[in-house]
């Protein structure tokens, strides 16, 4: 890009922070920077048109984990550890309604479902056992235990006659809250530039060189948010996940409302007014999934396909809308990396496909980090 005076002397000089990334992370984190530093020059560089990643691709569950990953975490974690995982996706989810208020991002409290196959008698029966002692564990978190014993009220096929529900877990619209997010940003007196992807960069003393497919700069500190895409600029534990999601044309009396997850949380899917919208899959091809391109495989779409005629809605007439996917960022370990790398390059990163849950509190840790 050939810069005029007048373009690099607005835009890209005298930058005290750079964010890479305009997903739910990022846009918090510069939203919390500029009240910190009222008076600091913040740019926010996004490579996408819109956010790219999973911040407006996901499938807008405000949820804090199903009694099977509770359960899971409990096995491989301390109960504080397990504990403190589920408080930080409630706390995060806090503070994002704060910020926007229920109504910007169409915030239902439908509440959440786990279901169980036929087959996974042995996995509800684990979960049942449980309930007890994970609602006593969670209540110092929810104030009342979250979960409880439900019958098939919604009719789905070939699956266990109860599910094991959570009343406080909730849905979103995650273009809405998306847009509203950019909106409060650039209300900061933020800039966001987009079709900037930055290649790389230079850690040098007092200030970044920040490369870019457009230009080349210099700024204060870099923040990278980018969550799926972190392991092309960072030497960090993350790694990119697709995810795989479709949505339903409109369904006449659509009776299902609220979230959904089934076989151990590798599907989901969820009401959107008289739609559904069903994802996920990637545990049947692990390693074409952990990639950073988005697309569809035949594969996982084929199994969608199915689940929804013979689980979700086995006896009502659909039709697909549309499908796409988003990358998440994920590794061995649950809790994301937000750290400082050095005196000028922090990350928050490996969200592990809770974002919204996260991201805001995670945004906000980045910038108490300055």
């Amino acid at each position: 890009m050939n810069l005029s005076y007048w373009e690099y002397k607005t835009w890209l000089s005298n930058i005290d922070f750079t964010i890479v990334g305009s997903g739910i992370v990022g846009l918090n984190c510069a939203y919390y920077l500029s009240k910190k530093y009222p008076k600091a020059k913040i740019l926010i560089l996004e490579k996408g048109v819109l956010p790219q990643g999973a911040s407006t691709k996901n499938a807008g569950f405000a949820c804090f984990g199903s009694i099977s990953e509770i359960v899971s975490d409990l096995k491989s974690h301390t109960e504080e550890e397990a504990l403190q995982l589920v408080r930080s996706r409630w706390e995060g989810i806090q503070l994002l309604r704060n910020t926007l208020g229920d109504s910007k991002m169409d915030f239902q409290q439908l509440g959440g479902h786990e279901l169980f196959l036929k087959e996974d008698t042995k996995l509800f029966n684990e979960c049942y056992e449980a309930l007890g002692s994970v609602n006593n564990l969670l209540e110092s978190v929810y104030e009342q235990g979250p979960y409880y014993l439900q019958s098939n009220t919604f009719a789905f096929g070939n699956i266990h006659d109860h599910y094991i529900s959570s009343r406080f877990e909730a849905q979103i619209n995650t273009g809405t809250m998306m847009n509203a997010l950019l909106s409060l940003v650039r209300r900061s007196g933020i800039n966001i530039l987009n079709s900037v992807e930055v290649t790389s960069f230079d850690d040098g003393q007092g200030t970044v060189k920040v490369c870019t497919n457009q230009f080349e700069f210099e700024t204060g500190k870099l923040i990278i948010a980018t969550n799926g895409f972190a392991n092309q600029l960072l030497d960090q534990e993350v790694k990119p996940a697709r995810a795989q999601v479709l949505i339903t044309k409109p369904i006449n009396n659509l009776q299902i409302k609220g979230t959904f997850h089934l076989d151990e949380g590798f599907y989901y899917f969820r009401n959107i007014e008289n739609r559904i919208l069903l994802g996920g899959g990637r545990n049947l091809d692990f390693k074409t999934e952990e990639t950073s391109e988005f697309g569809q495989t035949q594969l996982i779409q084929n199994r969608l396909d199915a689940m929804l005629h013979e689980i979700i809605l086995p006896n009502t007439d659909f039709e697909i809308e549309h499908r796409w996917s988003g990358i998440m960022g994920i590794g061995n370990k649950k809790r994301p990396i937000v750290k400082q790398l050095s005196d000028n390059l922090i990350c928050g990163v490996r969200l592990g496909g809770m974002g919204i849950a996260i991201g805001s509190l995670v945004g906000k840790n980045l910038a108490d980090l300055t």
